[in-house]
């Protein structure tokens, strides 16, 4: 349904938020109030006469208007807590609250808050007196220059002196003449800096933050930047002075960190944040932060928003941005100048009569009203900055002659405006210089300063064998002075996946070195190796000293972990071959052993040796792009907090814990020779790499119920409805290496492997694998992940051994009316089935949200989708095979199934029936029942055969036919009786009571 939006305020931002808001097919209605002439009457936008300044008043008015949504332009009511007031009554508004707007009504606060949360600003003092302010003018030792009135100013508090003198005769207007009211009872000064100003805003959700263009204001009055100081005479958009990589550091060290500064200090901020910026050779510092959109910003900035802005405020208000993040239109520059009355701004008269707009609009322009009112049918001047006049083009100089064209149409008597909005990012454009290998993105100096920088933390890796010393062509390593007599080396490398997206995304760096260090170490302990020396790899598009610093400190601690030396490595300074802020890792060891501790021992090893699996951290450094699309599909973001039983930690924290390093715990083991064999369970989980040490004609048999599970991996299962051959193909599960030794020395590996502080359990036996036969089987994954066990305080899932259950697939086509009893019957203790999956050929049924409320994973295959019934037979049967499924059970499953499907799930497979077979065949059995007259019906659960409703029975339950009854009343008496005996017959079937024999008759096993 539609909505009715109000937006507050008068201006020139205002008349734009309602344009772009009446875009959205959402709103059928824009209200504004006060509003001006422009937003009096034009489409869906017209004013609105209430006092907004009451907010009871206001809030009355919301409800009886019918209003969904506020958008508060101005910052005196964010200020004075219409937010808040407006969200107690009930009314959804866009804006922070009076508490986290303290950002721009307090440049105090604000200061105080930077400084708290290491944000770049400008060193400054506060003051309540005029003389403690002129004296600490007079003796700083830095150029303190800009005087601010602490308060609200409406955006004119700020006196920028060019001398001592001159900043100690603002601190006197401001405090002794009042020159801006109460707002300058405290006066902040502030050291001046020198650079460029830009307005770099956000929308954030109190987490995330979504960056606008860059927009750069134009606040004196004439052309040169000369006259006096003003609301802002025009602004362009995107300034090419902030390019995308500097956008991203203002967006991580000022936005980002701004909004979790506000959030740790139990203040979120929601809304509009925008922080006027110089960009100063120190790098950008913020100059003051807004908490709504600047005007006229706004008129440059919206312009170029291609998304539904309705769609993006509710989003950030329903704290899910990250799902609805802003799109804007790329390759085009939008400028907007600001036609003012004579005199502005100083004193100015009104009701001067404006001419012109339709020739401007002819000319694919966009004239925002401000100061204007209507006045006898005609638009008239009434305030200092009348309108601006706005053109999106593709380059900043035609969009500038555009808008010249749209000045020269616009007329009134004595219209005041520059010529030159743009001018310095047309310099910046054209400047003329020499090109340096840092204007190709690459910086020598940065390079040379992370080297000196992480140069003791590799020297401190040094060991036996190696002195480390960065700064050469190559690494020396001495073999002899390790101790090794008759060595073998052992090399590896590996990376991190896709976990670095989640370590950039959360921006932590710092574990991710430990996860690229296990990830080779642990490689090359698999065959016996003690780790000798390890080379990293760091590639990116733009250095960040702070961030490759972090990752390489975890590196080294990491090398320090593992016994082996950071004996060097690259960092590639690469641009334009990532995006901002994205990098790369890529490691290397090398290790070595004696030749006869060479692992694995293939010809030792025997079927009904012991598999002891040591326990992992976590997910370690495997199946990321499953994670993150798992993660994206459900409620969760990285920053919320971790699932149930997980810590307390967010979930971003718990999917970045690092990768385990046995190499400490476990080389002694291996050296002592009573370990035949060690998997690193890497990238192919369970599945994929315990045959990397195995015999050919070898596997293994893994019981999961036998070692704990980190809750985590529940999650992932259930959020991401994954099969159990995907969960141990794609995931360690909990298991993070696994020895093979002999069944004798099993309780010494126990014992030895605790005394290290590792946890381990005997999860499995070496058996005979025939050629064709999986090499890994693991029972009860599925079970152990889905059980209610208790949980502990590290996050794992306690529980004991189960008794094996039959895997079961539900085959439904809508209700699934028999489904839910089921499901219910299989959650008894004593129940000797699973479900493991439903299958439906219908997409967004009833069924299917009955499984999911379960944890049940589901999949839908359309039948439409293939030419015969024996191709999507097919498709079901696969689906079977990836669940490991034991009996099928079609619950309302309207599809007629093919021969060989039917025969391959010969006794396997069991329907019910709304009759008492072999009576009322058929899909019409409750119509059939009335017409012969029958004063009994019922149900059957039968095996399926080729024959429709021809198989063999297993239960039946009688139901009477009452006068009066109707299909509808029949329908419903007999899905009560089905609802009891499909769960009956299938624990009988499960359990072996019952089973199809080989002459295709029933057969009851004795005493049942």
């Amino acid at each position: 349904m539609a909505a009715r939006v109000l937006v507050i305020g008068s201006g020139g931002r205002e008349h734009t938020l309602a344009w772009k808001l009446a875009q959205s097919h959402h709103v059928k209605q824009v209200l504004v109030a006060p509003g001006n002439a422009g937003t009096a009457c034009c489409g869906k936008i017209s004013n609105a006469a209430v006092f907004v300044s009451d907010h009871a008043v206001l809030a009355q008015f919301c409800k009886d208007e019918k209003i969904e949504l506020v958008v508060v332009g101005p910052e005196a009511p964010l200020a004075a807590g219409v937010v808040e007031d407006l969200t107690r009554a009930g009314v959804r508004c866009f804006g922070p609250t009076a508490q986290a707007a303290q950002l721009e009504s307090s440049k105090k606060f604000a200061k105080e808050f930077m400084d708290r949360h290491g944000i770049p600003t400008a060193q400054w003092r506060a003051f309540t007196s005029p003389e403690d302010a002129c004296s600490f003018i007079m003796s700083a030792d830095f150029p303190a220059l800009v005087v601010k009135a602490s308060g609200l100013a409406a955006g004119k508090g700020v006196i920028v002196a060019e001398s001592k003198e001159e900043a100690c005769r603002a601190v006197q207007e401001i405090m002794r003449e009042k020159s801006f009211g109460a707002a300058g009872e405290t006066v902040v000064v502030e050291e001046f800096l020198e650079g460029e100003e830009v307005s770099c805003l956000c929308f954030t959700d109190g987490k995330t933050v979504a960056p606008m263009p860059p927009a750069q204001d134009h606040k004196r009055l004439l052309d040169g930047d000369q006259g006096p100081n003003t609301g802002g005479m025009g602004a362009y958009c995107p300034t090419p002075q902030v390019p995308k990589d500097l956008l991203l550091k203002i967006k991580t060290t000022i936005l980002q960190r701004t909004v979790d500064g506000m959030r740790q200090e139990g203040v979120p901020y929601t809304g509009i944040l925008y922080a006027g910026i110089m960009l100063t050779k120190d790098g950008p510092k913020v100059l003051e932060f807004n908490c709504r959109f600047g005007d006229p910003e706004c008129q440059v900035i919206l312009p170029l928003l291609k998304s539904d802005l309705y769609e993006v405020i509710q989003s950030t208000l329903d704290g899910m941005l990250n799902t609805c993040l802003p799109v804007w239109l790329e390759n085009h520059t939008a400028i907007t100048v600001v036609m003012a009355s004579k005199g502005y701004p100083g004193a100015y008269a009104k009701g001067v009569e404006i001419t012109g707009f339709p020739e401007a609009q002819a000319l694919g322009l966009q004239v925002f009203h401000a100061g204007t009112a209507l006045k006898e049918g005609r638009v008239v001047t009434s305030g200092g900055r009348v309108l601006t006049v706005t053109a999106v083009r593709e380059n900043l100089v035609s969009a500038l002659e555009e808008a010249k064209k749209g000045l020269a149409a616009i007329k009134f008597e004595g219209a005041v405006y520059r010529k030159d909005i743009g001018f310095r990012a047309v310099a910046f454009l054209q400047r003329p210089r020499g090109l340096t290998y840092k204007d190709s993105g690459v910086d020598i100096a940065a390079g040379n300063m992370l080297v000196k920088k992480i140069q003791p933390l590799a020297k401190a890796t040094s060991r036996p064998g190696c002195n480390v010393d960065l700064g050469g062509f190559a690494g020396l390593f001495d073999l002899k002075a390790a101790g090794f007599k008759d060595p073998l080396l052992a090399s590896g490398t590996d990376g991190v996946g896709t976990k670095l997206k989640i370590a950039q995304l959360c921006s932590k760096h710092d574990t991710i070195g430990q996860d690229l260090v296990a990830m080779c170490v642990n490689d090359i302990l698999a065959q016996g190796a003690e780790p000798l020396f390890f080379l990293d790899y760091f590639s990116c598009g733009k250095l960040d000293l702070r961030t490759t610093e972090a990752v390489v400190a975890g590196i080294a601690g990491a090398c320090g972990q593992a016994g082996c030396a950071l004996l060097g490595g690259e960092t590639a300074e690469m641009p334009d071959m990532y995006p901002p802020g994205e990098y790369d890792l890529a490691g290397f060891a090398v290790g070595a052993m004696e030749r006869d501790q060479k692992l694995p021992q293939l010809e030792r090893i025997t079927e009904g040796d012991v598999v002891v699996g040591v326990a992992s951290s976590g997910l370690h450094s495997n199946g990321f792009s499953l994670v993150r699309k798992i993660v994206a599909r459900s409620s969760l973001q990285y920053s919320s907090p971790a699932p149930d039983g997980c810590g307390d930690q967010t979930l971003g924290d718990l999917l970045l814990t690092p990768t385990k390093i046995y190499s400490h715990s476990l080389l002694p083991i291996i050296r002592s020779g009573r370990v035949k064999a060690l998997a690193h369970i890497t990238g192919g989980g369970l599945l994929e790499n315990i045959p990397r040490v195995l015999p050919q004609k070898l596997g293994v048999d893994l019981d999961a119920c036998t070692w704990r599970i980190p809750k985590i991996f529940s999650w992932l299962q259930r959020e991401g409805q994954l099969s159990e051959e995907e969960m141990a193909r794609t995931f360690n599960c909990g298991i993070g290496a696994a020895l093979v030794v002999s069944k004798d020395q099993t309780d010494q590996i126990l014992h030895d492997i605790g005394q290290r502080r590792e946890e381990a359990w005997v999860i499995g036996n070496v058996v005979a694998c025939p050629e064709g036969s999986p090499r890994v089987r693991v029972k009860n994954l599925t079970e152990a992940l889905q059980m209610n066990g208790a949980v502990v305080s590290n996050g794992f899932l306690s529980h004991l051994p189960a008794q094996q259950k039959s895997r079961v697939a539900v085959l439904i086509s809508g209700t699934g009316s028999n489904l839910q009893a089921l499901i219910d019957s299989t959650r008894d203790p004593k129940s000797s089935t699973h479900i493991v999956v439903v299958i439906s050929n219908k997409a967004g049924v009833t069924g299917l949200d009955k499984a999911e409320k379960a944890g049940i994973p589901t999949r839908v295959i359309n039948h439409k989708l293939y030419k015969n019934r024996v191709e999507f037979d097919n498709a079901v049967d696969h689906v079977l095979e990836e669940f490991s499924v034991d009996i099928v059970c079609l619950a309302g499953f309207m599809r007629i199934l093919s021969g060989p499907f039917v025969k391959k799930w010969d006794g396997k497979m069991l329907n019910v029936h709304p009759s008492l077979l072999p009576s009322f065949k058929g899909s019409n059995a409750h119509e059939q029942v009335l017409e012969a007259g029958v004063r009994i019906t019922g149900c059957t659960v039968h095996f399926v055969a080729e024959d429709v409703d021809a198989g063999q029975i297993i239960l039946q339950e009688a139901v009477p036919v009452k006068r009066g009854d109707t299909v509808a009343t029949l329908s419903e008496r007999v899905k009560v009786a089905e609802h009891k005996i499909f769960p009956e017959a299938l624990q009988l079937v499960a359990s072996g009571a019952v089973r199809l024999g080989e002459d295709g008759k029933i057969c009851w096993i004795t005493g049942q």
